[in-house]
């Protein structure tokens, strides 16, 4: 099975999805600085380009992408949900 999202950094809360994931798949990512790999079930439908929880995260838990905090949830998210504007606000303003 091919990687169907991409992880920047070991440690990052969220992966970017290489193609368009449906809910119910099993995915597998692969961290880019260091090529390891992990597996998923997503938990909804996620758009190319979009982001997919790679942890269980809570409302007001940081969310950090690049190793660096992007986001703060603003809702639970499950391992494997879309991570969007309806469950993140940004962390830079």
């Amino acid at each position: 099975m091919a990687h169907s999202f991409l992880v920047h950094n070991e440690g990052d809360d969220v992966g970017v999805v290489t193609e368009d994931v449906t809910n119910g798949q099993e995915v597998i990512g692969v961290f880019m600085d260091s090529g390891g790999e992990v597996r998923l079930v997503a938990g909804g439908d996620i758009p190319l380009g979009h982001k997919i929880a790679l942890r269980a995260l809570h409302a007001g838990d940081d969310v950090t992408e690049y190793g660096t905090r992007v986001a703060v949830a603003s809702a639970d998210i499950a391992s494997g949900d879309y991570v969007h504007t309806h469950n993140v606000r940004s962390a830079r303003w």
